[in-house]
């Protein structure tokens, strides 16, 4: 019998996916994994893999997985082995998944570069390079079956999200969309031509979702990065000093990055470890 005093234990993989290059997004994952294990009661074990260094992936005993953004092209390194490796990792996990007799499931959140990967290596949209790079702080908007997506609980639409990419995900093959796969964000809102603009955030099944934009930013980081004076300068001088000026503004804004952060991951967390609670009969 258990006891209910005692911490129950989740286990999470982080797979690091940035080659090693100085970043935000390691830092802000572990942040919002020990908040959620400091409200829930629970004993994280956390655990991260260098893929692109060490060809490094985590075993099947992981109730979550958090496959990080990255630096660099999601095209030019197919074939590689970092990403067979990478790719052998998903398909496991996918066969536990579809194993009727293993009865807790493993969930994957994919943010930005890996979302891209996935997306070019299930063949369901045209991943490529954008024209110039997107870089701030920007409204999402929710499609219709974002509206019932349980991870985007209490999101207002639009909502804001930091978007940092050379690359983007653009013309889902509506006709191969992934086992029932789903689209739940856009770029921009424009509802005679809905897929026209580069998708945000896409549902694959009922255990895999992923997000072109960085769900896990905090303000904090992100408006120490902005601040640097080599990037102060980039921005201004690609966007213009009053761009700067609004996205430091936006960063501080609570029902902006601050909400995104608090409200995402924590989310996709809390559905992960609501399915392994038992169920009284």
């Amino acid at each position: 019998m258990m006891n209910w005093n005692e911490k129950q234990n989740f286990r999470i993989a982080i797979l690091d996916l940035y080659e090693g290059k100085e970043n935000q997004g390691m830092r802000c994952l572990r942040e919002i994994i020990k908040h959620f294990g400091g409200n829930n009661q629970l004993n994280i074990e956390l655990h991260e893999f260098d893929v692109r260094l060490k060809n490094e992936v985590p075993d099947l005993s992981y109730d979550v997985y958090i496959s990080s953004g990255g630096p660099g092209s999601p095209l030019e390194s197919e074939g590689s082995a970092w990403e067979n490796v990478y790719f052998n990792w998903l398909n496991e996990v996918e066969e536990w998944n579809t194993d009727e007799t293993k009865f807790r499931k493993k969930y994957i959140f994919f943010i930005c570069h890996s979302f891209q990967l996935v997306c070019r290596y299930w063949q369901l949209a045209k991943v490529c390079e954008r024209k110039s790079t997107s870089f701030g702080v920007f409204p999402i908007y929710i499609l219709e079956d974002g509206k019932d997506e349980p991870v985007f609980d209490g999101m207002p639409d639009p909502f804001y999200a930091v978007d940092s990419r050379d690359y983007q995900v653009i013309e889902p093959k509506m006709n191969v969309l992934y086992k029932g796969a789903k689209i739940l964000c856009i770029e921009k809102d424009r509802p005679h031509v809905p897929f026209e603009r580069a998708i945000m955030a896409m549902r694959f099944n009922d255990y895999f979702i992923g997000t072109q934009f960085h769900p896990e930013a905090d303000a904090i980081g992100m408006s120490m990065y902005l601040q640097t004076e080599e990037k102060k300068k980039t921005v201004i001088k690609n966007y213009g000093e009053e761009k700067w000026k609004s996205m430091i503004e936006q960063l501080n804004d609570p029902d902006k990055i601050l909400w995104t952060y608090s409200h995402i991951l924590p989310n996709f967390l809390n559905i992960a470890l609501n399915s392994l609670q038992p169920v009284s009969v």
